[in-house]
């Protein structure tokens, strides 16, 4: 006895489709390649529903049907657009699956793809994590009309580890800062400065604006509220508190643009004379190829636009500023924060951050640094030589601050704005030349 085949069609593009209603559901998809495949496919899906609809078995949702459910009762979860993204990733793996064939096995060339893609094993566990929710969800609170979860028992989705493949913080020295921030245009010169001074993350300082500000007269500085939308979490609005290089660097740059304190423009490379033909813009990301030719130039290519706010971090602990000061420059959650800052609470994080605006002769080093700093050294000295002893406190050989290689972009000076020139120890050989203001 043959099929009912109503409700399979032929599209425009050469491929067919299926559109059918069956006691109140229905039943639609495309892309088949042919009219067989299509059939198979509503033939199976009616099979299905009847044995749901009349024997009251359990339905059988794909993992596709399964993200769509979670991005559409998510919508208000913060990461959603992150989590959508990873699940474009993992689609293509899985997607077509039922939930009861999601398992490490099938998951398996999705790991193997994002690995030789050259992904971290933490950027793969990100995917992988988003697909354990989905499944444990799907066995515990989703459930269809007759009551029963879409899965009956949620697998248990293996991780990689990230012991030995997690890149680990990398602070910089004030010798490094000196290398750093004379490389970079001005903007960027004048960001990584501002980081440097209130720990703020960087996504922070591309959005700061000026409606943000306010003025603390006590202390003749300002402070920034930012908005929970802004904050990562989202839970609550924050404090960026300026010490005083930051608020010299806010001075430095106000009026350039209505909205934004941070803002870039190309600059007249001749007829200098000439006001600039292009408007102020905002900086949509401080890791751009200027960071990236610079960090490369100073031999830190590894270098992250964060690793200024660990920076911060250990230059705090260093000044032997408490933790919990130290958590509320860094915004990090603790039991103990309020959901208000008195001014005592800005006089106490801004005495805090006055500690760390210049480099006082602290060791500033982390343990990764000594580490990079001995195998420097071991790959100089001659195998047979016994290496130098240095208790620490003993002043080191002097490195130049800056390559006198002077061929292309990120091997010359390019920041000439005064304040940031203050921050740095220029030898003497390239000392920029002065500008009229």
């Amino acid at each position: 006895m043959g099929r009912n085949t109503r409700g399979i069609y032929p599209s425009e593009d050469g491929s067919w489709q299926v559109d059918r209603w069956w006691l109140g559901t229905r039943l639609r998809q495309r892309g088949f390649r042919d009219f067989e495949e299509a059939q198979r496919w509503m033939i199976g899906r009616l099979d299905e529903l009847r044995r749901t609809r009349i024997h009251g078995e359990r339905p059988e949702w794909t993992f596709e049907e399964a993200a769509i459910h979670y991005v559409e009762t998510h919508r208000e979860k913060v990461s959603i657009e992150t989590d959508a993204y990873l699940l474009q990733g993992v689609m293509p793996f899985i997607g077509a699956l039922p939930l009861r064939r999601v398992h490490d096995g099938t998951l398996a060339e999705f790991v193997e793809s994002r690995l030789a893609a050259g992904r971290a094993h933490k950027t793969v566990n990100a995917g992988l994590a988003i697909v354990r929710r989905i499944l444990r969800l799907s066995a515990t609170r989703w459930r269809d009309k007759n009551g029963l979860t879409w899965l009956e028992q949620a697998p248990s989705i293996t991780l990689l580890p990230l012991a030995g493949h997690q890149r680990e913080p990398r602070p910089i020295s004030w010798q490094e800062q000196r290398r750093l921030l004379p490389l970079l245009p001005g903007h960027l010169a004048r960001m990584a400065l501002f980081v440097l001074n209130t720990g703020v993350r960087d996504d922070v300082v591309c959005s700061l604006k000026w409606e943000w500000e306010i003025r603390v007269p006590q202390l003749g500085i300002s402070v920034f509220e930012v908005p929970p939308r802004h904050v990562k979490g989202r839970r609550r609005a924050r404090l960026v508190v300026c010490n005083s290089v930051a608020q010299s660097v806010v001075d430095a740059v106000r009026g350039q643009h209505d909205e934004f304190v941070f803002v870039w423009r190309r600059e007249r490379q001749t007829r200098t004379d000439l006001e600039p033909a292009m408007n102020y813009r905002p900086v949509e990301s401080m890791n751009n190829t200027a960071w990236q030719r610079v960090r490369a130039a100073i031999g830190i290519p590894d270098l992250h636009v964060h690793d200024l706010r660990h920076t911060v971090g250990m230059r705090l602990r260093e000044a032997g500023v408490p933790e919990s000061t130290v958590a509320d420059v860094l915004w990090h959650s603790t039991r103990s924060m309020t959901h208000h800052y008195s001014v005592a609470q800005i006089v106490e994080i801004h005495a805090a951050l006055e500690k760390i605006k210049e480099d006082t002769g602290r060791w500033n080093q982390s343990l990764a640094m000594l580490k990079a700093e001995q195998r420097e050294i071991g790959g100089r000295q001659s195998p047979k030589s016994p290496p130098t002893k240095n208790n620490g406190l003993g002043a080191r050989a002097a490195k130049p601050l800056i390559s006198q290689k002077k061929t292309g972009a990120a091997g010359r000076i390019r920041t000439h704005d005064p304040l940031v020139r203050s921050q740095v120890l220029y030898p003497t050989e390239l000392q920029p030349p002065s500008r009229a203001v």
